[in-house]
């Protein structure tokens, strides 16, 4: 995504170009998941899974996978290899969490599980706000992300989804976190949360959340507070 012509995009080119940088970076000899980061519609599908296929038939890539694909580009891309005989998209990196469910759940999410594709979604927390660490009326944590936090999850949804998750918290004797990455770990099709720990007791935290397993009535008022719709 850099600001030249060869530097952004799913082209074949950019593609070599970059694997090849980060095998250097990386000071590796292959990379288990590359994963194109946002869809190029300006570039043909067939032309970027040739060029995911010869790395993978190189040995330079074990699988690949694709972030922030709608439904219906991911669905073309596993036509496209099926038909072609070339490797696909093995898993999915969506925006997923207890606050923003409809974008994934809608679509991608039945398309994954009839696919068998793998899901690893980001911003699991809701960018730190399913942490508790975002209150109403105080001031906004001195973090890069405290603004979009602030216009995306800081609103009546957002605080009623954190007071029901903060309620299963007590009552299970864990943390928001825990119980936000729980509920997320454990729904259908879903391989792993993707969520960031910059300290030791940090990344404990993170853990505990994967080993927690909330019961059916903890769950199922989750559900009901974040449900997406009417």
């Amino acid at each position: 995504m850099g600001p030249g012509p060869n530097d952004k995009g799913l082209s074949r080119q950019h593609i070599m170009d970059g694997v090849e940088a980060s095998l250097q970076r990386l000071q590796t000899d292959y990379i288990d998941l590359y994963q194109a980061h946002w869809d190029d519609r300006e570039t043909p599908l067939d032309e970027t899974l040739r060029a995911f296929d010869d790395l993978v038939r190189q040995g330079k890539v074990r699988y690949i996978g694709a972030s922030n694909y709608p439904a219906w580009r991911l669905t073309r891309a596993l036509w496209e290899s099926d038909t072609h005989g070339t490797v696909r998209y093995e898993c999915l990196q969506p925006k997923y969490n207890l606050v923003i469910r409809d974008e994934y759940e809608r679509e991608l999410e039945p398309l994954c599980l009839e696919q068998e594709v793998g899901v690893i979604p980001y911003s699991s927390l809701a960018s730190g706000f399913l942490s508790g660490k975002y209150r109403a009326g105080e001031a906004l944590p001195k973090t890069a992300r405290a603004g979009g936090v602030e216009n995306t999850y800081m609103n009546e949804r957002g605080f009623r989804v954190l007071a029901a998750v903060e309620k299963v918290a007590a009552a299970a004797n864990a943390t928001a976190a825990q119980v936000s990455l729980s509920w997320l770990a454990h729904r259908p099709g879903i391989t792993a949360p993707i969520a960031s720990a910059t300290t030791v007791p940090q990344l404990k935290e993170l853990v505990g959340g994967i080993e927690l397993r909330l019961d059916a009535e903890a769950t199922a008022a989750l559900d009901q507070a974040s449900a997406w719709r009417e």
